[in-house]
C-alpha cells in the first residue's frame, strides 16, 4: 500500500505581478472589446450632443472617455470577485496594519 500523506504539498505564493496581472489584462480586454461594439452602433459626436450639448468634445475623446468608463465598470466588477475570492483567514482576522501574516 502507498502512504498517503494527510496534509497537501504547499505551493509556492503567486508573485504579486502576476496576481496583480490576473486581474487587469482581463479587465483590459474587456473594456476594449465593449468599447469597440458600443462604438460600432454609437457615435460620439451624437451622443455627446444627447448628454451634454454645450461641451465641445471631440470624437476622439469620446472614444477615450468611453474607454475609459467601460475599464472603471469592468475594473469594479473584477475587484469585487476579488474581495469574494479572499481566503478565509483574511476575513476573519481583517485587513489592519498589524495583521500581516
Amino acid at each position: 500500500m502507498i502512504a498517503r500523506s494527510a496534509k497537501p504539498p504547499e505551493q509556492e505564493p503567486t508573485p504579486a505581478s502576476q496576481r496583480v496581472g490576473a486581474i487587469l489584462w482581463p479587465i483590459f480586454f474587456v473594456a476594449g472589446v465593449i468599447t469597440a461594439a458600443f462604438f460600432t452602433i454609437v457615435d460620439p459626436e451624437r451622443l455627446r450632443e444627447i448628454t451634454f450639448p454645450s461641451l465641445r468634445l471631440s470624437r476622439e475623446l469620446g472614444y477615450s472617455l468611453g474607454f475609459f468608463l467601460f475599464w472603471l465598470a469592468t475594473a469594479s466588477s473584477s475587484l469585487f470577485t476579488w474581495i469574494l475570492l479572499r481566503p478565509s483567514w483574511q476575513v476573519k482576522r481583517g485587513f489592519h496594519p498589524g495583521n500581516a501574516p
